[in-house]
């Protein structure tokens, strides 16, 4: 077992949405243990969001699950990351702060950030969550 931290489309409801994934390949569901934040600058990519990790940028909103091991790889594969082969998205470890029913945990999490050369010229998201800018541009 591990924990991810999501931050876009593999957020519950979302187009890629990590519990479905499991599902989909009969790997037992994640379980959701709260939200976390880590610091840094949301980019819209039109139909996905990239964070580019930034200590001076701003709360980055994500879902934090503990996911069985055999679920990294369905992840790997929704995000393009190959080995090898240099994507748009790259796995990276970070501690992340959870508040869980008003008491905080440190967590290592498994996140799929960009770099930050891959963003030029696109508009950032500002408010740091992907959600509430993708319903925003759809009323």
């Amino acid at each position: 077992m591990q924990h991810v931290f999501i931050y876009g489309t593999l957020r519950a409801g979302e187009i890629n949405d990590i519990n479905r994934a499991a599902e989909r390949h009969g790997i037992p569901l994640p379980q959701r243990l709260g939200v976390a934040y880590v610091t840094g600058r949301l980019f819209d990519f039109g139909r996905y969001p990239g964070l580019v990790i930034d200590p001076e940028g701003e709360p980055i909103r994500g879902d934090v699950y503990r996911i069985d091991d055999s679920l990294v790889p369905v992840l790997d594969e929704i995000e393009e990351v190959y080995p090898g082969v240099e994507g748009l998205f790259r796995p990276h470890r970070l501690h992340v702060t959870l508040d869980v029913q008003g008491a905080e945990h440190g967590v290592d999490c498994l996140m799929y950030p960009v770099a930050a050369h891959s963003v030029d010229g696109l508009p950032r998201i500002k408010g740091g969550d992907w959600v509430e800018h993708r319903v925003g541009l759809a009323k």
